[in-house]
């Protein structure tokens, strides 16, 4: 059995910079990728606007359709990976095949949080995940089919808004489950998440905090209603979408001597502890800019970087991933919001929170520093700084001696001192 150059598990960003890295230095050794999905690529990030009916299903994908036999690539459609044999390099699919490498890229992504609860199962008809293509389509075809008129989504998190935002340009009612006292907990503060709520109520969307559904109600095998954890009473739906998060896909690890925590942990050189195995996107758990811990950042920054940084080495050519912070960008019924690193910090007295809130335009921003420079950042409306703000973080640039100005409305590169600004005015921007 011939060994193949390089193998690929997973179809997503993290794999397409892989495989670019790789044939900027390497034309000749055999790439092949492995994708459980049919489609030949398409963009998560742009889901929600499919959703929307913003986009058409053509409009999805991120690179061109050839792009996979210009880069001589042999692509594998709608096989799962169901073994992975570390000491023999060997990968086996669901339909028995085995295929050999000399080097792999673990590139899987992430699965669903689905909570326990009363009544679910596969077989209930109204119930849908929103991660993948398939899903999505799925979803459209079934409010169409039905002319669903309102939804409940679980989960007040990034996916869960996207979700929302979607569902209201379809002409849906959208009613938000949150475990957590306010949407988008993980990202925003209070004052940020209360901007949003506020306008989502405008649009008809009923947000329900604090609160789960332990059980739903079925007629025939399709959802009829859902139970919430804190009363008795069933809020009628035909429609549920799950949306709580989404956690590292650690299966194909499983059963293996690969280390793993939340995610596959990898070194900077997004190797894992074994041999040739390297990983890359939401499954891997590397380096953390602003923490100098191993954290998962799933988003699609960070996985196109690391996926380029795991193509160069699986080739030879030694480079190393310096770490990247969480950073968001999302717009939700117009408002745009953007935030970065650390944006709840701890109650410690090591950090220091400046705050500009403008309640006749709902304008807000929050800057976070600690031991000087900026760690965190939440903007709402006022984004125009974020290229910025980014940078400071990224740089780890000194702000003391400007900090009074941060949250200026002029707030700018010319505020920096001059050391930094012929380096950076070409970088600003890069990571937003």
């Amino acid at each position: 059995m011939s060994k193949i150059g390089y193998l690929i598990i997973g179809n997503s960003v993290a794999a397409v910079n892989c495989i670019d890295a790789i044939r900027g230095v390497d034309a000749v050794n055999e790439i092949t990728v492995v994708s459980d999905e049919e489609s030949f690529n398409y963009s998560r990030p742009l889901l929600s606007y499919y959703l929307g009916g913003r986009i058409a299903e053509d409009k999805l994908p991120f690179v061109a359709r050839d792009f996979y036999e210009r880069h001589g690539v042999n692509l594998i459609l709608g096989k799962r990976a169901v073994d992975l044999n570390v000491s023999k390099k060997q990968v086996v699919l669901d339909d028995s095949a085995c295929l050999s490498y000399n080097r792999c890229l673990l590139s899987v992504g992430g699965a669903p949080i689905v909570p326990p609860i009363e009544g679910l199962d596969s077989m209930v008809e109204g119930v849908f995940s929103f991660l993948k293509e398939k899903e999505a389509k799925a979803l459209v075809d079934y409010i169409e089919r039905n002319e669903i008129k309102d939804a409940v989504v679980l989960g007040g998190g990034l996916i869960g808004l996207k979700v929302v935002e979607g569902l209201m340009e379809r002409g849906v009612k959208p009613t938000v489950i949150e475990l957590a006292d306010r949407i988008l907990a993980n990202t925003f503060d209070t004052d940020a998440s209360a901007i949003l709520e506020q306008r989502l109520a405008q649009e008809g969307c009923t947000v329900i905090k604090e609160d789960t559904i332990r059980g739903i109600e079925t007629k025939k095998g399709r959802l009829t209603g859902v139970i919430l954890r804190n009363g008795t009473d069933i809020l009628p739906s035909s429609l549920l979408i799950m949306a709580v998060g989404v956690r590292p896909n650690l299966e194909l690890a499983r059963g293996t001597p690969v280390e793993t925590d939340r995610g596959i942990l990898v070194d900077r050189h997004m190797r894992t502890n074994v041999d040739d195995l390297y990983a890359a996107g939401d499954c891997a758990q590397g380096i953390d800019l602003l923490h100098k811990t191993k954290e998962v950042i799933a988003i699609w920054p960070v996985a196109a970087r690391q996926g380029r940084i795991a193509g160069l080495n699986m080739c030879g050519i030694r480079k190393e991933f310096t770490g990247l912070f969480a950073m968001n960008s999302v717009q939700i019924c117009d408002i745009p919001t953007i935030s970065f690193g650390v944006t709840n910090p701890p109650e410690q007295n090591v950090y220091e929170v400046l705050r500009s809130l403008d309640k006749d335009t709902g304008s807000y921003k929050k800057i976070v520093v600690k031991d000087g420079k900026v760690v965190g950042v939440i903007l709402v409306r006022s984004i125009e700084r974020a290229g910025v703000y980014g940078m400071l973080i990224r740089e780890g640039i000194e702000v003391q001696s400007f900090k009074e100005q941060l949250l200026r409305d002029d707030f700018g590169l010319l505020v920096l001192p001059k050391q930094f600004r012929k380096h950076l005015v070409g970088e600003v921007g890069l990571e937003v």
